[in-house]
């Protein structure tokens, strides 16, 4: 059953709280601080991988940096989408509310798909750059030492092998996990646009 109500002011309505500013910025918060974590965690799994395979070939170190940037970016996106939605955000007036519940959900919403998208996606470029870096660095320093033994034909593939085959998997496998968060950011970037203000001269019931 369904209850309605007239309101002449619709700043006493209930569709504009005094609470509802607590979901835009619980949507600021959500999309800054998930996202960095994500960005954090990517950033350490992947260091842990680099250092290792560093140990064994370190002329590989910066060559596979490259999972670190794409976890850095992470935090870039909820920083973008906090910065939009802290803008959206419209402080409390003489007249009364003008930041509506459905603004607020739809922020909340915004940063949520942000946040835990680059979540998601600095845990994947993490997890996939710690075996992938360290499978490189193996791949290369096996490749050495069958060179070394005096080994110059194919040898299984690794007398030859400089490891740019596994470079090139590993480095395709973290695109595809870092586009994880640029779909949370398009999908933030559109429900931010989604506004229905308060102190229009609408009747409601």
């Amino acid at each position: 059953m369904g209850y309605y109500y007239y309101y002449s002011d619709l700043n006493s309505y209930s569709l504009c709280p005094s609470w509802a500013p607590v979901l835009g910025f619980g949507g600021v918060v959500a999309a800054v601080v998930f996202a960095n974590i994500g960005g954090a965690y990517g950033t350490a799994k992947a260091g842990q991988g680099i250092m290792a395979m560093g140990i064994r070939s370190p002329e590989l170190l910066m060559k596979n940096i490259i999972p670190v940037v794409m976890a850095g970016v992470l935090g870039i996106y909820g920083l973008i989408v906090a910065v939009i939605l802290n803008g959206k955000i419209t402080k409390p007036t003489a007249d009364g509310i003008t930041y509506s519940q459905f603004n607020g959900f739809s922020h909340l919403a915004a940063g949520l798909c942000c946040g835990l998208s680059s979540l998601a996606s600095g845990m994947s470029i993490g997890i996939a750059a710690d075996a992938g870096t360290r499978a490189v660095g193996a791949q290369s320093a096996m490749a050495a030492s069958w060179k070394k033994m005096g080994f110059s034909g194919d040898a299984g593939g690794q007398a030859g092998g400089s490891g740019d085959a596994l470079f090139v998997g590993t480095v395709l496998i973290q695109v595809f996990a870092g586009n994880l968060g640029l779909y949370g950011l398009i999908a933030a970037l559109i429900l931010s646009q989604m506004e229905s203000l308060c102190g229009t001269d609408q009747n409601y019931y």
